[in-house]
C-alpha cells in the first residue's frame, strides 16, 4: 500500500483522550452486579485493583502509554444502581477528579445514572453536569432488560438534548431472560448448555458467558438499540441528540448501507430523518478495544472523520494496546496528520468541551523548566 505521504514526512504522536475508561466505585461493590465481573477478574490479571483505583495506578498507566486525558466512567452493573447509589459513586468520581492539579487536568467524568428510573436519571444527569461539571453520562445499554426508546423515556432525552451533553451507550450483562432467548437449553445453574440432555456439556459456561457479553453478544446488543431508538422516531423528536457507541461502532458502520436500504421499511409514514442523517448527525464512534486497523478501513470509508474518537476500554483493555494501536496507525499511511490529530483528541475536545495540553505546550514547559 502506498503512504499517502511523502517518505520524509514523519507524522506526530498526538495527545489521546480516551472515553471509554472505568473505575468500580465503593457503592457497587456491596451491589450484585459486583458479582457478575468473575469472568473477567480470573482472565484479567489486576484487573480489580485497577477499577478501584482514581488515582496513582491510573495516573501511572496513562503516563507510561501517552493517554493525555481520561475520562472515567462507571463499569456495567446489572441490576441498575439505585439513585442514591449512582449518587455516591458520582460524588468519589468528582472527588477524585478534584484531588490535584493534575487530576484536574488529566480526569474528566462520565455521570453513571440510574436508568431503571427515567425521571430519576435525568435528574442525576443534570446535577452532575451543572454541579459537578461531569461533561456527559456513560449509561448501560438496558436496564434490567428494558432499553430506552419508549414513551416513558422522552423526558430523559429532553434532558439530554436541553444539556447539550453526549450519552455514551456502553454493553451491559444479559438478564436471565436474554440468556435463555439465545441459549434455551442453557442448564439450570446456568453454567453452560446442554442440549436438551440431562447432564451433558454442549456449550461450556464460559462459552456462554462470554458469547453473550464481551465477545459477541453485548456488540449486536447495542447496535439492535440504536436501531430501537430510531425506529421508534426518538431521533425525530430530539434532533441534536449526541449519542457515543464504542468498539468501533457495535458493528453498525459494518452494516450500514444495508441498514440504509431497509430501514425505510420500517416506518409508515416515514420518518423525518432517515438513518443516514441520524448516523451523520447522532452517532459518534470510539476506537475502544479493538487493536486492528482493519475496522478503522471501513470506518474511514463511510463514518464523517469528525466523529471518529479514539478510547481503550481501560482497564478491560490496556493502554499499552492503545499505544500500539496508535502507533500502527501513524506507520500505515491510511491518516494524514489532521486525520490523526482529530481522532486522536480534536474531536473529543469538540464533542466534550475539553481541552488537553498540546505537544508544543509541554515542551514549552519542559524548556521554562530547565532555565
Amino acid at each position: 500500500m502506498t503512504s499517502i505521504h511523502a517518505e520524509s514526512d514523519k507524522l506526530r504522536f498526538p495527545p489521546l483522550i480516551t472515553l471509554e475508561e472505568h473505575f468500580f466505585s465503593v457503592a457497587a461493590s456491596e451491589a450484585p452486579s459486583a458479582q457478575r465481573y468473575n469472568e473477567q477478574l480470573k482472565n484479567i490479571p489486576g484487573l480489580l485493583d485497577k477499577l478501584k483505583d482514581l488515582g496513582s495506578l491510573r495516573l501511572e498507566s496513562m503516563n507510561k502509554n501517552d493517554i493525555t486525558m481520561q475520562v472515567i466512567s462507571h463499569g456495567p452493573t446489572q441490576p441498575i444502581l439505585s439513585p442514591s447509589d449512582c449518587r455516591a459513586a458520582n460524588l468519589q468520581l468528582h472527588e477524585a477528579i478534584c484531588t490535584s492539579a493534575e487530576t484536574r487536568e488529566r480526569f474528566a467524568g462520565f455521570a453513571v445514572l440510574p436508568m431503571n428510573e427515567p425521571d430519576e436519571a435525568a435528574k442525576e444527569l443534570a446535577y452532575c453536569v451543572e454541579e459537578l461539571g461531569f461533561v456527559g453520562a456513560l449509561i448501560d445499554n438496558h436496564a434490567n432488560g428494558t432499553t430506552y426508546e419508549g414513551p416513558s423515556y422522552r423526558s430523559f432525552w429532553y434532558t439530554v438534548q436541553s444539556l447539550g451533553v453526549p450519552i455514551y451507550i456502553h454493553p451491559t450483562w444479559s438478564t436471565e431472560q436474554q440468556r435463555k432467548g439465545v441459549f434455551p437449553d442453557l442448564k439450570p445453574d446456568g453454567n453452560g448448555t446442554n442440549g436438551g440432555i440431562d447432564e451433558a456439556t454442549v456449550l461450556s459456561g464460559s462459552a456462554v458467558e462470554s458469547l453473550m457479553a464481551s465477545s459477541w453478544g453485548w456488540h449486536s446488543d447495542v447496535a439492535m438499540h440504536i436501531f430501537k431508538l430510531f425506529a421508534s422516531g426518538t431521533f425525530d423528536k430530539f434532533p441534536r441528540l449526541k449519542l457515543i457507541v464504542g468498539h468501533f461502532g457495535e458493528m453498525i458502520p459494518f452494516m450500514l448501507d444495508r441498514t440504509i436500504q431497509l430501514s425505510p421499511r420500517w416506518n409508515d409514514p416515514p420518518l423525518r430523518r432517515n438513518f443516514k442523517t441520524v448516523y451523520d448527525e447522532n452517532l459518534w464512534i470510539t476506537t475502544s478495544g479493538i487493536w486492528s486497523l482493519d475496522p478503522l478501513r471501513c470506518i474511514l470509508a463511510n463514518t464523517k472523520k469528525d466523529h471518529i474518537l479514539f478510547s481503550v476500554d481501560y482497564p478491560f483493555a490496556q493502554n499499552e494496546s492503545g499505544k500500539k494501536w496508535m502507533n500502527d496507525l501513524l506507520s500505515s499511511g491510511l491518516c494524514d496528520q489532521e486525520t490523526i490529530d482529530m481522532v486522536g483528541y480534536k474531536n473529543s475536545e469538540k464533542l466534550l468541551g475539553v481541552r488537553t495540553r498540546r505537544p508544543d505546550e509541554e515542551r514549552a514547559e519542559d524548556d521554562k523548566l530547565q532555565e
